[in-house]
């Protein structure tokens, strides 16, 4: 069983995929960049923001889904400066306050999807 979850309040796919998949119990979001649903224009105001971005459009479609990110098991970052490492993770984390954090990795990238300085996406089990 395979489900295409999908929100406006997370940017729309820029090419042949899905926001996220559902299969079983299991969620497989697609990367997401500091896009702005509303505007449908890039965060560029530095990688504080552009993470949050990135982590509330996810939050989006979890919720979309019926999901937190309780349930999130496995996360993955891309990164174009691995020197922001630490100011990622000072925003990624608020997002994981008080609830086990999934595994990660992060990945430091020569070039990512509209030339963003990140991208994360994530799978979650209900």
């Amino acid at each position: 069983m395979k489900k295409a979850i999908n929100t406006t309040n997370a940017p729309a796919a820029i090419g042949p995929y899905s926001q996220a998949i559902l299969s079983n119990n299991t969620l497989y979001i697609s990367g997401q960049i500091p896009i702005n649903p509303l505007s449908g224009k890039l965060v560029e105001s530095g990688i504080e923001e552009e993470t949050k971005q990135c982590m509330e459009n996810l939050k989006a479609i979890l919720t979309e889904a019926k999901m937190t990110f309780e349930q999130v098991v496995k996360a993955t970052i891309f990164i174009k400066d691995m020197s922001q490492f630490s100011r990622i993770n000072d925003v990624y984390s608020q997002f994981f306050e008080g609830i086990i954090p999934p595994a990660r990795e992060t990945v430091e990238v020569s070039e990512l999807p509209k030339n963003v300085n990140i991208e994360i996406s994530m799978i979650a089990v209900k």
